[in-house]
């Protein structure tokens, strides 16, 4: 059963907010802490502009808050911290043990993302207290250039966990980007204020906008060890209280609970932010040679099941891959269906199946397939060990996993599983209907992308929710919108401009084009566009943005960089800052015509601006390429 949080909770809060705002806020930045300032205060920031957080202890009450500021404006108002146990509460009576400081430093190389090469700095406080029954506590809490986080440690012996007593105080009249939760995260993103928004459970990846900036909120390092997190909200007040989806979380031995992260920072910093990463444990696959994100021909919207269950139609769809490079075909549901479903208790069901030589087909064209599976049936040992070796042996590169639907501690223990066994196998996985990113791309890096987005099979998306998932679900892990759905007139709100702009704005290790070959020949400015892309980006940069407005972003692969522009609302012709470097740059752009789309050519120098016309709910893409006498395009 649950336990509330405490009384004293929700007053201390209010108290803080209203007695503590002005002191806490207005101190001037300083990384070392002065000797005379009072024991029951503490503050950590990674250098004098980024964001700090300062924590503060009650001495009548014994409970935590924690409020971050950035150039001394609000980011986050005084918020209540602690953790409530079977066998002790650790949000009140606490006192002050001691305070340890270091500094963490890290480089690594991710297979995907925003960006290849990553270094970390993270300044980290460790505070220690102690319950008058002598019940400890350990506050971590990490400051970075893009973003604040902090955790819980406990010793052994305290039991489930039974709620915490987490939540972020925001201003009132602060921006908010939210989505109603979802056991898929697959809802839409709407803009209200912190205090407008209606009663309910939002995702944890909610957006606010206040005077310190943009705050992204995310969590990081969720493993089976604990339960992931929703945010409950109030209408009327700007508290989101932290809500874990099981009542009752199962621990054994010591506990550290995943990160509460928050993103920070003007909205290019918040858009290119790899934090989340950064928080999480190192990569535990030694030999990642195999893990090679890429471009995908997706038949489930181009074909569905149909498609799925013809050998012959999928030979056809590997033909177009394979003519344009793209690297990767994935068949959908219905593959493995024979009649309803296939026995697998059968030790000869594999025998039954056509996928073996669809993979030797493919093989030969240079073409890697990537197959659909329902959770269902790898939710057992017996199950996985049949499935995982028996696609590694017929030489299939990587599986869709679908419909875990669940934030529960149970699921996460499955997710640990499946993911070190897919690695084992040399399996590359995306996950569908599944919970969001938590850092899980850097600790595996096989997972190429996930779902959890109101995506392009949606028929309720609006231009103003693809406007926003720049900001909100793709910055914290790649995303599978499976954007290039060019058939699908009528079921999406964008224009064919912007369709080929998602595949710039829209990050993903296994970017999924979701058309019909069809759709793209008919579209052959798009089509050879989508032949430009590269496997993994370099470099990611916001050049133009405004939640729920327009997005633009820049991508470098290589020595070029491409663009991608989404927009909701009338028509326009809009201007965007070629910041990409100096020099001069050959722009190749794509955008709607009166006939179809249009390419146009200019040369710019780096920081000049970009003027391109937009349709209604339009956008464009582009490639930029160094410019000398005599380049006259950047495709190759």
């Amino acid at each position: 059963m649950a336990v509330p949080p405490p009384r004293s909770v929700r007053t201390v809060a209010a108290a803080l907010c209203a007695g503590l705002a002005a002191t806490l806020l207005a101190t001037a930045p300083a990384r070392a802490e002065p000797q005379h300032r009072p024991p029951h205060t503490w503050t950590v920031t990674e250098a004098a502009h980024a964001p700090r957080a300062r924590m503060a202890l009650d001495d009548t009450t014994g409970t935590l808050s924690l409020a971050v500021s950035r150039d001394g404006r609000t980011v986050i108002e005084p918020s209540p911290v602690g953790i409530v146990t079977q066998q002790a509460d650790l949000s009140q009576g606490l006192r002050f043990l001691h305070r340890t400081d270091r500094t963490v430093e890290e480089h690594y190389r991710a297979k995907s993302g925003k960006r290849l090469d990553r270094r970390v700095r993270m300044n980290e406080t460790r505070l220690s207290f102690a319950t008058a029954a002598g019940a400890r506590l350990d506050l971590v809490v990490r400051a970075a250039a893009d973003g604040i986080a902090y955790r819980y440690v406990l010793p052994a012996g305290y039991g489930d966990v039974l709620g915490e007593t987490s939540a972020f105080n925001l201003p009132a009249d602060a921006g908010a980007w939210l989505s109603t939760y979802r056991v898929d995260n697959e809802g839409q993103f709407d803009q209200y204020t912190a205090a407008t928004a209606p009663t309910g459970e939002y995702s944890d990846q909610a957006l606010f906008a206040t005077d310190g900036g943009y705050t992204l909120l995310a969590e990081s390092d969720l493993s089976g060890t604990y339960s992931g997190a929703r945010l409950a909200h109030t209408r009327g007040t700007g508290t989101y209280q932290v809500r874990l989806a099981d009542s009752q979380v199962h621990t054994e031995g010591s506990l550290t609970t995943p990160w509460r992260a928050m993103i920070t920072g003007d909205l290019a910093t918040v858009t290119r932010s790899t934090f989340t990463d950064d928080l999480a444990p190192a990569s535990k696959v030694a030999d990642t040679s195999w893990i090679r994100p890429g471009t995908v021909l997706w038949t489930w919207l181009a074909g569905g099941r149909t498609a799925g269950q013809s050998l012959d139609a999928q030979k056809a769809y590997v033909d177009y891959a394979a003519a344009h490079h793209w690297p990767y075909e994935a068949v959908d549901s219905g593959w493995y269906f024979k009649k309803d479903e296939w026995d697998v208790t059968d030790p000869d069901w594999q025998t039954d199946s056509w996928m073996p030589q669809l993979v030797d087909y493919a093989r030969a064209k240079g073409v890697g397939i990537i197959v659909w599976v329902h959770q269902r049936d790898l939710d057992t040992p017996e199950e996985r060990a049949r499935w995982l070796p028996t696609l590694e042996h017929w030489g299939v590169k990587g599986v869709k996993i679908d419909f875990m639907n669940s934030e529960a501690q149970s699921m996460f223990q499955w997710y640990d599983t499946v993911l070190a066994e897919t690695a084992a196998h040399h399996l590359m996985v995306d996950f569908h209907g599944a919970t969001l990113p938590k850092g899980i791309q850097r600790t595996w890096p096989q997972v190429m992308s996930m779902e959890a987005v109101g995506g392009e099979e949606k028929r309720t998306n609006t231009a103003a929710h693809l406007t926003t998932l720049p900001f909100t679900r793709n910055v914290i892990g790649s995303m599978d919108f499976t954007p290039g759905g060019f058939q699908r007139v009528g079921l999406r709100p964008n224009s064919d401009a912007a369709e080929v702009g998602l595949t710039v704005a829209y990050e993903s290790g296994l970017q999924m084009f979701a058309g019909t070959p069809e759709s793209y020949d008919q579209r052959p400015l798009a089509r050879d566009f989508l032949d430009q892309e590269p496997a993994a980006w370099d470099d990611t940069r916001l050049l133009a943005g405004s939640p729920g407005q327009e997005a633009v972003l820049a991508r470098r692969g290589g020595d070029r960089w491409f663009l991608g522009g989404v927009y909701a609302g009338a028509a326009r012709t809009a201007t965007v800052p070629l910041t990409v470097g100096r020099g001069r740059w050959l722009v190749q752009t794509i955008r709607d015509g009166a006939d179809g789309l249009v390419q146009d050519s200019r040369v710019l120098r780096g920081g000049d601006e970009l003027s391109i016309d937009v349709v209604d709910n339009g956008g464009f893409a582009g490639i930029a390429c160094r410019w000398h006498p005599g380049v006259t395009t950047c495709y190759r």
